[in-house]
This record gives C-alpha cells, sequence and structure tokens, in this order.
C-alpha cells in the first residue's frame, strides 16, 4: 500500500512537473537509464525528455490535471486532462493558436522509485480536429 502511494507520486511528479512546470530535467531523477516507452518507441530518458520537449514547443502553456490514479503491484494508472494552445508545430500542423483539450490515459510501471516502462492511450485525431485539421 505504502509502495503504490509512493509511485503514484513519483508518476504524478513526472507527469505535472514536466508539463505544468516546464521542468525536463526531473526526467532524469524520475525515470530509469533502461525505460521504455511503448506507445512511441522511445528508448531511454534522453529520447523521452525530446518527444516531450517537442510537445511543450507545439503547446507551451499546456496545464495537465490528473482525474484519477489507480495503482497496483508496480504499476500506475493515472487519467489526465490537458487543456492548452497551439503555438508551435505539431506532428507537421503549422501553429494555429487554437485551444486544445484532451484525456490521457498512462500506465507507467515503476520499480526502485523509478519509471521503468510507459503506456499512453490518447486520440490524436481528436487534436488535430481541434487545432482544425481535417483528414
Amino acid at each position: 500500500e505504502e509502495m503504490s502511494e509512493a509511485d503514484k507520486t513519483i508518476v504524478r511528479r513526472f507527469l505535472t512537473e514536466t508539463q505544468n512546470d516546464k521542468n525536463l530535467t526531473i526526467i532524469d531523477d524520475l525515470v530509469a537509464d533502461d525505460f521504455v516507452g511503448h506507445t512511441a518507441e522511445v528508448k531511454g530518458p534522453e529520447q523521452l525528455m525530446k518527444i516531450v520537449g517537442d510537445n511543450l514547443d507545439a503547446f507551451p502553456d499546456l496545464k495537465v490535471t490528473i482525474e484519477d490514479q489507480i495503482a497496483e503491484g508496480d504499476m500506475v494508472v493515472t487519467r489526465y486532462t490537458a487543456k492548452g494552445m497551439q503555438h508551435g508545430m505539431y506532428r507537421g500542423v503549422l501553429p494555429t493558436g487554437e485551444p486544445v483539450s484532451y484525456t490521457v490515459i498512462s500506465i507507467q510501471r515503476v520499480v526502485d522509485g523509478k519509471i521503468v516502462e510507459g503506456w499512453r492511450v490518447v486520440n490524436v485525431l481528436e487534436i488535430v480536429h481541434q487545432i482544425g485539421v481535417i483528414f
């Protein structure tokens, strides 16, 4: 139980301090050297930093609000909403200044106080529709 709470805190810090506080160096503290991000095929903290940084360039005022967190064993599941404006390039789309609001379900595996694996479920189509891209 105590481990679960500690793991939730690590994930909460990772999600909110990278996005809301724009603190990418926290990734070095919270993410294992052999981290694997399965959704975007990210390996290691440096690649993760680049991906998070690119997203912050696109949505510099993005704010993450954690809605739910469930932990069991070494897994932490988090549902959060993200809101911001597109002020930079996003997936090849030029800046629109349009607001976005979307929900993410993320799963992290935490071992010895470090995030070792991650999965994200996010509807990218929902985001690009909000910034006015029609497919």
